[in-house]
């Protein structure tokens, strides 16, 4: 296993708050589908499972498969974007699902 740089480090943090705030998404959209049975919400449930595997999978591949970055600096600050890209989206999407 390759040693994790700290923009990796930063990238995984990222992932993990992500994976918290879907499952606080996927909590509230579950508890409205339940009540309302809308296809939309059944599409967020989707939507947050979705985007839920892949920060797994993110989180997975940074642990195990850190080498993958370990050449290219370009790559991990384009991670690192990315992760924060999508952390800022989930706590916009969180705020307004939450009201």
């Amino acid at each position: 296993m390759a040693q994790m740089t700290d923009l990796l480090t930063v990238a995984t943090a990222l992932s993990g708050l992500n994976i918290v705030f879907l499952l606080a998404l996927l909590a509230v959209w579950g508890r409205n589908y339940r009540t309302f049975r809308t296809p939309l919400t059944l599409g967020l449930i989707g939507f947050a499972l979705v985007l839920l595997v892949e920060n797994l999978v993110a989180v997975f591949f940074f642990f195990d498969m850190g080498m993958l970055y370990a050449g290219s600096t370009l790559a991990q600050s384009t991670v690192l974007a990315m992760r924060a890209l999508q952390f800022v989206a989930l706590v916009f999407l969180t705020v307004v699902s939450m009201r």
